[in-house]
């Protein structure tokens, strides 16, 4: 599948969950962190059952690069992240929260800047611009 179509059906993928996910906490009255291990370990599950004989090569894989993944994807992103997010959703509407929390784009290109040393284009500089005018004016109220 081309990458622009994964792109977009991970777009639809997160959107469509946040609403059920905002939905289920409502619903149970469950504490962010609550719904947050729930989503965590159902994700699990379904990862490991894909996942299946490539996970040998986990025996592989250099430290420093299993290192990146565990703190950026697994403390600071599945954790810290997927915490903040629930809370969000708790505690605010989803047509302000979910604008909000997808700007993530944003905070990558940054990261990827500063860190990266990649370069950044007038057309980057348009789109990073349109989608912080969008969130301004969704977070507006």
């Amino acid at each position: 599948m081309k990458p622009i179509l994964l792109a977009l059906a991970t777009a639809a993928a997160w959107g469509f969950g946040g609403y059920f996910e905002k939905k289920g906490l409502v619903a149970g009255s469950l504490a962010p962190q609550v719904g947050a291990t729930v989503r965590t370990l159902v994700a699990l599950l379904v990862l490991a059952a894909v996942s299946g004989p490539a996970l040998r090569q986990l025996a592989t894989a250099p430290p420093r690069a299993l290192l990146l993944i565990a703190v950026g994807g697994g403390i600071v992103a599945g954790g810290l992240g997927i915490l903040c997010f629930y809370a969000a959703l708790r505690a605010a509407p989803i047509q302000q929260v979910m604008p909000i929390a997808f700007t993530s784009p944003l905070f990558g290109v940054a990261a990827a800047l500063v860190l990266g040393g990649e370069k950044l284009t007038l057309r980057d500089l348009c789109g990073m611009a349109l989608t912080l005018a969008g969130v301004a004016i969704l977070g507006s109220r």
